[in-house]
């Protein structure tokens, strides 16, 4: 990526719409951070979601992929009336809505035992552990003569 591309998105909108004008495109992109270690029994996965519970919180294995993913809506609702004199005056209205969604996929080694993952949620951060199996160790063939 050079300096350049920067400048992409602003000019991606002109004449668009018959006006010399850029568009602006706002994107609000959540990507939880995620930090991974390994030892020689297990890989430990710690995840930050604040605000989030275990109810929230999607979790999949497949074909040696991991995928956690999420999807929360909250609605935030103020109703005022107008004088209570006015039987039919309009009511004032605000909802203001949120809506986060996240997936993210994990490409796992072949040494990790899937019957044994584990995860949990504690104040805001997602913990999975990932135990390994046990490797085969390196056996001598005989050879035998003709």
């Amino acid at each position: 990526m050079n300096e350049l591309s920067l400048f992409n998105d602003l000019f991606d909108g002109f004449g668009d719409d018959g006006f010399l004008m850029p568009s602006f495109k706002y994107k609000k992109v959540f990507a939880p951070k995620v930090d991974v270690k390994e030892d020689k029994d297990a890989y430990t996965m710690d995840m930050d979601l604040p605000g989030k519970t275990e109810k929230d919180i999607n979790i999949e294995f497949k074909n040696n992929v991991l995928t956690i993913s999420s999807e929360t809506k909250s609605e935030k609702e103020e109703k005022k009336e107008e004088k209570a004199e006015a039987k039919e005056a309009p009511k004032y209205l605000i909802k203001e809505r949120s809506y986060t969604k996240f997936s993210r996929n994990f490409s796992l080694p072949d040494d990790v035992e899937s019957d044994g993952i584990t995860a949990k949620v504690e104040n805001g951060v997602l913990h999975i552990v990932m135990p390994r199996k046990a490797i085969a160790a390196p056996r001598r063939i005989a050879i035998t003569a003709a």
